[in-house]
C-alpha cells in the first residue's frame, strides 16, 4: 500500500523523502551547508522519520545524505544564536534533539546510515544511533564537542550502551577525529564500502532484511533490546519471556514455522504485502 506523502513533508527544505523497493529513504538535503543541523532541520528530520514509521510502504529505513559531507554537526549560524539563550531556552533545544535521537532509536522500523563522507559531532551522533552504519573508507568520524567547551551529552546516554564505558570514555573525552577504520573498531561503524559501491551495498543489505527478515519480528527485537537493559535481571528475563510468548501466538511466527516444517522459503516482503492487503 503506498502512503502518498502529505503536504507538510512535500514542503521539507532540508530532507528529502522517497520510499523504493520497500526502503524509506531520508537524506540530508543541505550540502551547501555540509548538511549542518539547526532546529529547523531537526524539525524536519522528525517529521521524515515519523512519515516512514507510518508508511506502510516502507519496511527498512536508510539516513543518507547529499554532498561531500554527511553531517558536520551543529550550523555554525545556530551556534551563535545559542549566546543569545537563556537556560528555559537551551532545555527546550536540548530536548528538541533528544527527541530526534530516542525516536532514530525505538523507530518501529529498522534504521540503516549510509555515510558517504565526514560525520562530526551531532553528525556523528546521527549516524552511531541508527541501527547499521555503512561509511566510505574516507570518511571521518568523531564527537568535537569537548574542543569548544560543549558536551556530547545526549549521544552519550546512547555510546554507552552501544560499544561500552572505556571506548566511549575514549571517543568523547578526548574529542579525537578518527579513521572509519577506527569507527569500524570502536564498534560505530558495522561495514566499510567504497564510494561507488555504497550505495548499492546499504540497498542489497537492506532488500536482504525486507525479503529475508518478518517485520514484525525485526519490530519486536528492537523494542526488547531497546528496553532490556534498563532492567534487573529478573525482570528483563519475565520480560522476555513475555515477548517470547507473544511472538509465538503471532501471525507471522505462524507462517514461518509453517514454511519451516515443509522445507518452504518465506518471502517476507510477499507475506507483509498480503497482510496490508
Amino acid at each position: 500500500m503506498e502512503n502518498t506523502p502529505t503536504e507538510d513533508l512535500q514542503a521539507l527544505r532540508y530532507i528529502r523523502y522517497e520510499c523504493q523497493e520497500a526502503i524509506g529513504y531520508i537524506t540530508l538535503n543541505r550540502p551547501e551547508k555540509r548538511n549542518a543541523l539547526n532546529s529547523d532541520m531537526v524539525s524536519e528530520l522528525k517529521l521524515a522519520f515519523e512519515y516512514a514509521e507510518d508508511d506502510e510502504s516502507c519496511k527498512v529505513v536508510v539516513l543518507r545524505a547529499n554532498g561531500d559531507a554527511f553531517c558536520a554537526g551543529a550550523d555554525l549560524a545556530y551556534i551563535q544564536d545559542l549566546q543569545g539563550f537563556s537556560y528555559t531556552d537551551n532545555l527546550s533545544d536540548s530536548t528538541h534533539l533528544m527527541q530526534l535521537f530516542h525516536q532514530i532509536y525505538t523507530l518501529k522500523k529498522v534504521v540503516v546510515a549510509q555515510v558517504q563522507g565526514h560525520a562530526l559531532a551531532g553528525g556523528c551522533g546521527l549516524a552511531s544511533i541508527c541501527d547499521f552504519a555503512f561509511a566510505v573508507p574516507e570518511a571521518k568520524f568523531g564527537y568535537t564537542e569537548v574542543k569548544i567547551g560543549f558536551l556530547p551529552a545526549i549521544v552519550s546516554v546512547f555510546l554507552l550502551r552501544k560499544i561500552g564505558e572505556a571506548r566511549t570514555k575514549h571517543l568523547l573525552l578526548t574529542g579525537d577525529v578518527v579513521s572509519a577504520q577506527a569507527a569500524v573498531e570502536f564498534g560505530l561503524i558495522n561495514f566499510l564500502a567504497p564510494k561507488e559501491e555504497l550505495a548499492e551495498k546499504v540497498r542489497t543489505f537492506a532488500r536482504r532484511l525486507c525479503v529475508e527478515n518478518s517485520a514484525q519480528s525485526m519490530e519486536m527485537t528492537k523494542e526488547m533490546l531497546a528496553r532490556i537493559p534498563e532492567m534487573p535481571l529478573e525482570d528483563s528475563l519475565r520480560y522476555a519471556a513475555q515477548m517470547n510468548a507473544e511472538a509465538r501466538g503471532s501471525n507471522d511466527c505462524r507462517r514461518g514455522i509453517a514454511a519451516f516444517l515443509n522445507k518452504e522459503k518465506i518471502t517476507w516482503e510477499d507475506a507483509d504485502t498480503d497482510v496490508n492487503r
